[in-house]
């Protein structure tokens, strides 16, 4: 299996960034899964997401990539939120959903389409994967959202001067744009769902899950409510787990099968 850490320059971040790449492309002959479903279709492609204070490769599904044959790509977004920022230089969400992506598309030939590309992330990156996944419907075909850190309606009320645990006003000021507005504007993943499903565009399948000793979870419960009241088809499980790389690791490898096998 290749691990490759690559820098490219960003024209969406105008910098040199880097992302960590796995490519399942050798594998011991004989494993129980190298005749499998999986295997006789092209290589699928996972953009993986990091949480907040995290970096790309911070989380992997080990093994899982040699069995359902995807590659991983995992962009590091610092603490974006996966969202375009007002100051130049901070387009994270046009560096993953199309920079990115084209970037894989052209150097190494794979997600070339929404039927083999998907995107998952945890916390921030799980808000990332269902903010991005709905601003690109066309390019990925299913969002795994692990314990997203759905947190719109809380910013929607902060101050100056205020904040909450996590970080201040400003922080969510300078990912989030105007937050008196942002239940209003595409920063907010819902009004991206309205949109797609007001077109009659294709929206993305979605696989959503939480732990019930999450503090994220009453947020994810109303982002399921607002998907049952649009009437979005999703999956949403709940079950015992907090927030932290036990439950992780026990979803990603639900999501991946729901995803690739």
């Amino acid at each position: 299996m290749a691990r490759l850490q690559i820098e490219y320059f960003s024209n969406a971040l105008r910098r040199s960034t880097t992302f960590e790449m796995i490519i399942p492309n050798d594998f011991p002959a004989g494993v129980p899964w190298e005749a499998g479903k999986a295997h006789s279709r092209p290589m699928s492609t996972l953009f993986l997401l990091h949480g907040y204070t995290g970096k790309a490769g911070n989380w992997v599904p080990d093994g899982l990539p040699e069995k359902y044959n995807f590659a991983i790509v995992m962009p590091t977004a610092e603490n974006s939120f996966y969202l375009n920022g007002e100051a130049t230089g901070t387009a994270y969400q046009t560096m993953v959903g199309e920079e990115l992506v084209n970037y894989v598309r052209k150097t190494f030939h794979l997600a070339s389409g929404p039927e083999n590309t998907c995107i998952a992330g945890l916390s921030m990156g799980g808000f990332g994967a269902l903010h991005t996944g709905l601003a690109y419907p066309e390019t990925f075909g299913k969002i795994g959202a692990l314990s997203s850190a759905l947190i719109v309606h809380e910013v929607a009320t902060m101050k100056p001067g205020g904040g909450n645990a996590v970080a201040n006003y400003a922080y969510y000021r300078a990912c989030f744009g105007d937050l008196e507005t942002v239940l209003e504007r595409d920063a907010n993943p819902e009004v991206l769902a309205r949109k797609l499903k007001a077109s009659g565009a294709k929206i993305p399948e979605i696989y959503m899950c939480c732990g019930t000793e999450d503090f994220l979870l009453q947020n994810n419960r109303q982002m399921h409510s607002f998907l049952e009241a649009e009437g979005i088809p999703h999956e949403y499980h709940e079950s015992k787990g907090t927030h932290d790389m036990v439950f992780w690791r026990e979803y990603i490898a639900k999501i991946v099968e729901w995803m690739f096998a």
